[in-house]
C-alpha cells in the first residue's frame, strides 16, 4: 500500500514537472507545484505528506547522492574485452564509464553484458568500440529534475560534471529513485531503521550533513565540506587514518542538539576507502573520569568497529 501510494505520488509530481506530454512545456517552480498540490481536492492527507517528502528529497543536488569519482571503476577505451572481463568479474557494478585518457575524458559506458555476455565478440576488441552514449549532468542539478530527465530520455547512468568541467562522479537512475522512495519508506514504512537508532552509531563517511543530523541528532557546524567524512578531514587538517578521533563540542558552537550528552561527542575513523574516511563511529565523548575506559560503539548495518588505537 505504501509503495503504491509512493509510486503514485512520484508519478504525479514528475508529471507536473513535465515528464508527461499532457503536462505541457511550461516550467513551474517548487512553490507553484506546492500550490497546485494544496489546491488539489483529490489528494488525501497521506498522499499530501508523501508528495511533500518527494519534493524535499527531490530538491537535493545530485552531487550529494552520486558515487564520487574516487570510487568509480573506469575502463580505459584501449582495454581489450578479455582484459575488461577479468576486471569487472571482481567488481560489484553493472555499468562502467569508459575513458579516453583521464577520468575527465569519459567517452561512454559499457554494461556488464557487453563485456561478459558477447561470445561472438573478438576478445582483442577494444572496450571503446563497444561504448554506449553516456549522459552528462551538472552536479548542481536537483534529484527530481535529473530523475525526470533521465527517465524521459531513457538513460540509466549519467556522469556528474563539476563546476570546472571535470568528472565529479556518476549517478544512476536507481540511485535517484532510491533517494526518493527511500525517504518515503523510512518515514511511512512502519519499520525502524537501524541507522536512526541514536547513539552510539556507525555511519558511512559519505553521509551528508543533513542526514547525519537526522540520524544522530548532532548538527555539525557548516564549512567547506558536504559530508561527515569531509568534516572529519577538515577538522584534522590532513588526510584521515584509521583510529583518528575528532571531538564535537556540545551546544550551538559545536552543533550539538542532544542536551542529555553534556560532554559532547566523538567521531572516530574506523575504516578508509582510498583517501577518505569510509566508516565513522559516533559516540558520546568520555568525561574526564571516564577517559581510562574505552567503550566501542554499537554496530549499525553490519559494520564492525576497529579496536582502540
Amino acid at each position: 500500500m505504501v509503495v503504491r501510494a509512493a509510486d503514485a505520488a512520484t508519478r504525479r509530481v514528475t508529471d507536473l514537472l513535465g515528464a508527461s506530454p499532457a503536462a505541457g512545456r511550461e516550467r513551474i517552480s517548487e512553490a507553484d507545484l506546492r500550490d497546485l498540490v494544496a489546491a488539489n481536492t483529490l489528494l488525501d492527507a497521506d498522499e499530501r505528506r508523501i508528495i511533500d517528502e518527494v519534493l524535499v528529497a527531490g530538491a537535493r543536488l545530485i552531487r550529494e547522492v552520486m558515487m564520487p569519482r574516487t570510487e568509480v571503476v573506469f575502463l580505459p577505451a584501449g582495454l581489450t574485452i578479455a582484459e575488461a572481463a577479468r576486471l569487472v568479474r571482481a567488481e560489484p557494478h553493472t555499468r562502467y564509464p569508459v575513458t579516453d585518457g583521464t577520468h575527465d575524458d569519459v567517452v561512454g559506458f559499457v554494461h556488464l553484458q557487453d563485456v561478459l555476455l558477447r561470445p561472438d565478440a573478438d576478445p582483442c576488441l577494444g572496450v571503446g568500440e563497444l561504448a554506449r552514449e553516456v549522459k552528462r549532468l551538472p552536479g548542481s542539478k536537483r534529484v527530481l529534475a535529473a530523475l525526470t530527465e533521465m527517465r524521459r530520455e531513457g538513460h540509466h547512468l549519467a556522469v556528474v560534471i563539476d563546476e570546472y568541467g571535470g568528472t565529479a562522479g556518476i549517478v544512476t537512475l536507481e540511485d535517484l529513485i532510491e533517494e526518493l522512495v527511500g525517504e518515503i519508506h523510512d518515514e511511512y514504512g512502519g519499520t525502524a531503521d537501524a541507522g536512526r537508532s541514536g547513539l552510539p552509531a556507525v555511519v558511512d563517511g559519505r553521509l551528508n550533513l543533513a542526514d547525519f543530523a537526522e540520524r544522530t541528532g548532532i548538527t555539525l557546524p557548516p564549512g567547506p565540506y558536504e559530508t561527515v567524512g569531509g568534516y572529519v578531514m577538515a577538522a584534522l587538517g590532513r588526510l584521515p587514518v584509521v583510529g583518528d578521533e575528532v571531538p564535537v563540542a556540545p551546544g550551538p558552537a559545536g552543533g550539538g542538539e542532544r542536551g542529555d550528552l553534556s560532554g559532547g561527542w566523538l567521531l572516530r575513523v574506523l575504516a578508509l576507502e582510498g583517501r577518505r574516511a569510509a566508516r565513522i563511529a559516533v559516540s558520546a565523548a568520555r568525561l574526564p573520569e571516564q577517559r581510562r575506559e574505552v567503550t566501542a560503539p554499537a554496530v549499525i548495518d553490519g559494520a564492525r568497529p576497529a579496536g582502540p588505537s
